[in-house]
């Protein structure tokens, strides 16, 4: 069997995933593109549907591991683990563009996988966004808000860049695959949390909007 296989065939889903659609990609295809033979896939993955959902926590466990990382900067102050969280999930995203590209247009199809993944990691995730919020409204750092509509305002912020890659690049001339884009985005990112979410005006403790 052709040494590192495994990954040559990861590789080869993500690209041809990203691309053409996972109903539009066959296991002959990625084959052919990671040069291997069709059963080698049947060897790692099973078949398609167990590469997709190799895809998915490959995925979402590096991105849980990263805001885990994250979070432990929260007794710096909730404002300066909003921006860690910002900066580590950005960076991640981008360097693995093609495979955030795929997961997140992914997650809007309703399946038994994005069920999964909604049980699983996506609790973990709004935990440590609930944490961080939470925190910056009992330290008087955030202006009091719904916590779901902030980590609804923050996702869209991370994931915008991503799901619509064809809009960002056609339409507003930025390239998210390219170097500079984390640092200028990030710029933007922290803006918001500084001041949409965040204020120089005392807040009474105890004043958090569920």
């Amino acid at each position: 069997m052709k040494k590192n296989a495994k990954e040559a065939i990861v590789k080869a889903a993500i690209l041809l995933f990203n691309s053409k659609g996972y109903s539009g990609t066959s296991v002959r295809d990625i084959a052919s593109l990671a040069k291997v033979n069709i059963a080698g896939i049947a060897y790692h993955f099973e078949n398609k549907a167990g590469l997709l959902e190799y895809c998915f926590t490959h995925f979402f466990e590096q991105y849980i591991q990263k805001m885990e990382e994250a979070y432990f900067s929260i007794d710096k102050g909730a404002r300066v683990c909003l921006k860690q969280v910002a900066s580590d999930l950005l960076q991640f995203q981008c360097e693995n563009i093609h495979l955030t590209s795929f997961v997140y247009r992914e997650m809007s199809v309703d399946s038994q996988v994005v069920r999964e993944v909604m049980s699983t990691y996506s609790l973990k995730e709004k935990y440590y966004f609930q944490k961080i919020f939470e925190r910056g409204f009992e330290w008087n750092e955030f202006r009091p808000h719904s916590i779901p509509y902030l980590i609804t305002q923050f996702k869209a912020l991370l994931m915008m860049p991503f799901l619509n890659t064809h809009y960002m690049r056609e339409v507003l001339y930025v390239f998210p695959n390219e170097a500079f884009f984390v640092q200028k985005y990030l710029k933007d990112i922290y803006f918001w949390i500084d001041q949409t979410l965040c204020s120089e005006i005392p807040i009474k403790k105890g004043a958090v909007i569920k």
